[in-house]
């Protein structure tokens, strides 16, 4: 990956606070690289699921205050993540919408994004569990929150169906990489793909 390449639409990001450290770096066009440590282990694996779905390569490096709680390094990956999403971006034409349902065994969620320059999150998840492995459930939304405000993006997030937490859980980061993929796209359209006659 190099931010050098014509038409690669890459981004390199790196973030420290008195609370996170975070290396980051995201190529839209890839898809068979992933290089993910934050600490967390099944928020490592949600962040894979992500990628994958989402068809791009990732290097996520996060070192936080994990002695205390989860909550910075998952909120502020979701920070680096959005950044990088929006940098890598650019004024490109896209194709701007994504949505689907995704089923995980017998959960069932419902994502849907607008790359709109708005960061706006509707998250309507009921959680049977405080933690997932060693993620707080309750992070899950601060991460999206996170994501949408630095990345420009309305995303709405609801649970249809589900009884198990991690399938839940699953079915949403699995769905917002379907849906990113699909907003991602180059389009064919000419000129801005707003009437408003620009992203936002």
């Amino acid at each position: 990956m190099s931010k050098s390449t014509p038409g690669v639409r890459y981004a390199e990001i790196y973030r420290e606070t008195s609370e996170t450290r975070i290396q980051a770096v995201l190529d839209l066009d890839g898809g068979t690289r992933r290089d993910i440590v934050t600490g967390i282990g099944f928020f490592d694996h949600m962040l894979h699921q992500l990628s994958f779905h989402g068809h791009f390569d990732i290097g996520m490096a996060a070192e936080g205050d994990l002695h205390i709680d989860d909550h910075h390094t998952v909120e502020d990956v979701g920070i680096v993540l959005g950044q990088c999403l929006s940098q890598a971006l650019g004024d490109e034409p896209i194709e701007r919408y994504g949505s689907n349902h995704t089923p995980m065994d017998e959960a069932l969620a419902l994502v849907a994004i607008d790359i709109s320059g708005r960061g706006v999150l509707g998250f309507e998840v009921d959680w049977k569990r405080d933690q997932i492995g060693d993620l707080s459930t309750e992070c899950v939304r601060e991460f999206f929150r996170a994501l949408s405000t630095h990345g420009g993006m309305t995303i709405h997030i609801r649970k249809i169906a589900g009884e198990n937490d991690h399938h839940v859980c699953e079915a949403i980061f699995k769905g917002f990489g379907r849906a990113l993929y699909q907003a991602t796209r180059r389009s064919e359209r000419r000129g801005s793909t707003s009437t408003k006659g620009s992203r936002d």
